[in-house]
């Protein structure tokens, strides 16, 4: 995620250069100076204050009530300053294309642009209260060699990165599971980062418990990184020795009544650098060596590289995860920030297929081109 923050900041002082020219337009003299001084300690301490919540991992209660209008009004200044850069440059062409010289009635693009943070602000609102709570559904067919008769045409659902806390209530979790529940899939596949606030982290528990019959084949979960970072850790070892709920990690199960279908589960590799890589395999291999050579294998990981271990073994045709929220920012299905190896959608290698789920809350409560979702997989056997 550092990566995200540094192309934030980036833009961010790329918005704030812009808005302090923009501002000569609205003032001169010594109130231009005092609204410029006013402006860069605004900009400066909200970007401060929130990349200190989130570094620190304070969504919740009063820290997520007060970064909500911090990123309404940081989020607002990026659409600003994209709607900018798109009329200079469409006014650029426009003008070399016509041959037109050059004058100073050509400024009046910036001098409209003060006109732009409404529409900005609208866009962000239309991110942080709309959009954000429309979930939408995506199927997709996923072609199995030597799938097991008794798994064939078999329905699993996905939701991942619910966060609860502030942005998704308990109760928004148990209408999500109802939804999902409704939508016809055998089994519920949850990738992680559900247990993200601590006092709601038990009844939350309940809840997923308490769904476990809607699905035929049950609830199968893996462990995300905000669950160390919330003291999740004791909660879901508890899930996994009661067994209600099916807690893969770094160990897989067969699927009863499925033939010789299994799902696998991995723990989230928190190693750095090269480091990083051997965890990540440790566990892939760690969660695979119970699995017969036989067996088809459905493989629910956090992070989203797992995708790359699962095409090199060879016999686990589906990898789900989430874990980058699709970055939250998008245009045209495509991620806005693809600060990830996999950032968004569905990775094909070969005969194997991997996704990577947008999620269905926030850490970020502001979601534009990038709604949350529901995916449904629908495994078919075909023969090689």
């Amino acid at each position: 995620m550092p990566g995200f923050f540094v192309i934030f900041l980036l833009v961010v002082l790329a918005c704030l250069g812009l808005c302090l020219y923009a501002l000569r337009y609205l003032a001169s003299g010594r109130r231009l100076r005092i609204l410029r001084i006013v402006f860069v300690a605004a900009e400066l301490g909200g970007v401060g204050l929130l990349y200190y919540l989130f570094r620190t991992h304070q969504t919740d209660g009063w820290a997520g009530m007060l970064a909500l209008p911090i990123i309404l009004f940081l989020v607002g200044q990026l659409i600003t300053l994209g709607f900018v850069v798109i009329a200079v440059l469409l006014r650029f062409l426009w003008c070399k294309t016509r041959g037109v010289p050059y004058s100073a009635e050509r400024r009046r693009v910036l001098k409209n642009a003060v006109l732009y943070p409404a529409a900005g602000f609208l866009l962000s609102s239309y991110g942080a209260f709309i959009e954000r709570h429309q979930t939408v559904r995506r199927d997709y067919v996923i072609p199995v060699s030597n799938l097991p008769p008794e798994a064939d045409g078999m329905v699993i659902a996905q939701i991942s990165d619910v966060h609860l806390g502030t942005y998704f209530s308990v109760d928004d979790f148990d209408a999500l599971l109802t939804e999902v529940a409704r939508g016809g899939a055998d089994l519920l596949a949850v990738t992680g980062d559900v247990f993200d606030d601590e006092p709601l982290n038990e009844r939350a528990a309940e809840v997923l418990a308490a769904h476990v019959g809607d699905f035929r084949d049950g609830i199968w979960y893996c462990i995300g990184n905000h669950e160390y970072y919330r003291n999740a850790r004791p909660l879901v070892d508890r899930m996994q020795r009661e067994g209600c709920v099916h807690v893969v990690r770094n160990n897989a199960e067969r699927v009863a009544g499925r033939g010789g279908l299994y799902i696998a589960g991995v723990d989230y590799p928190f190693a750095r650098g090269d480091g990083f890589y051997t965890q990540k395999e440790s566990y892939f291999r760690e969660a695979m060596q119970d699995v017969p050579a036989e067996a088809v294998t459905v493989l629910l990981a956090h992070h989203p590289e797992f995708i790359d271990d699962a095409a090199t073994h060879g016999g686990v045709p589906l990898t789900l995860t989430g874990h980058t929220h699709g970055s939250q920012f998008g245009i045209l299905g495509q991620p806005l920030f693809p600060v990830f190896k996999y950032t968004r959608g569905m990775v094909r290698i070969g005969e194997n297929y991997g996704y990577v789920h947008t999620g269905n809350g926030s850490w970020f409560p502001l979601r534009i081109g990038c709604p949350p979702e529901i995916a449904y997989f629908r495994l078919e056997r075909v023969e090689r």
